[in-house]
């Protein structure tokens, strides 16, 4: 798509001007300066729904699309039809070039197991690219108080791992604020979430987590992993740069 010439130096300077603004706000600003050339990554996770409610009650024109692993939950994909339904969107879905039988036969079976990062380029970050290659910005729902990662994430910046700039309305909010909002707006939402899965990813790569523990530690049990990748900066980038 590609339709806006982006001047990255701008990006900070927009980055503290929506600040203090609202996640409704953010949106709109994002839609009117870049669609068509908008598009929005949800992983079906409750602030995902959140802002998808936010652009359907706005009618903003954006993109919605998924990374279908296939190997999300059957809630994830029930969800997602009902998303759909209630809001008459549509969420495309995003896949790998290969099965996950195919993959097995290419890469040895439950390659979750013995190289996370790899099933993870292979199933989410080689379709993610691919992706956002066609637009000139996106949406996500991260949260400054996820990861140590997203501690500094800008409302607005470059994206120097997938070249485009990223979107965060909800970067300020808390998980609080979050199911405060989809309570108050009857947003739909994932089961799993009241079940003990503050981050629901893949199946075999998210558990439960106990009172107490951090909300990432669900994901990828065991291992210093804690990202797909997704939301990971480039080599040499800083946040917003």
């Amino acid at each position: 798509m590609n339709v806006h010439q982006v001047d990255r130096a701008e990006l900070p300077g927009f980055a503290e001007s929506l600040e203090t603004r609202s996640a409704e706000e953010i949106l709109r600003w994002a839609a009117d300066r870049y669609a068509p050339g908008l598009t929005c990554a949800t992983s079906l996770g409750i602030e995902d729904c959140v802002v998808i409610d936010m652009i359907a009650r706005a009618g903003l024109p954006v993109d919605l699309f998924t990374l279908d692993t296939e190997l999300l939950f059957p809630e994830t994909y029930a969800l997602w039809k009902q998303i759909e339904a209630r809001y008459g969107v549509t969420i495309r879905a995003v896949r790998p070039e290969h099965t996950v039988a195919e993959q097995a036969a290419r890469e040895g079976a439950e390659l979750w197991l013995r190289e996370p990062d790899r099933c993870c380029e292979l199933r989410k970050m080689q379709p993610l690219a691919r992706t956002l290659s066609s637009f000139d910005a996106w949406i996500t729902a991260i949260r400054r108080d996820q990861t140590p990662e997203r501690a500094s994430a800008p409302v607005v910046g470059w994206d120097g791992r997938f070249g485009l700039v990223k979107i965060n309305p909800l970067v300020r909010w808390t998980f609080d604020e979050v199911k405060a909002y989809a309570a108050a707006h009857d947003v739909p939402y994932n089961p799993l979430h009241d079940q003990g899965y503050p981050s629901i990813g893949c199946i075999p790569c998210t558990s439960q987590v106990k009172p107490g523990e951090d909300p990432r530690s669900g994901r990828w049990r065991g291992k210093e992993k804690t990202e797909c990748g997704l939301h990971l900066r480039a080599p040499g980038q800083t946040q917003g740069s």
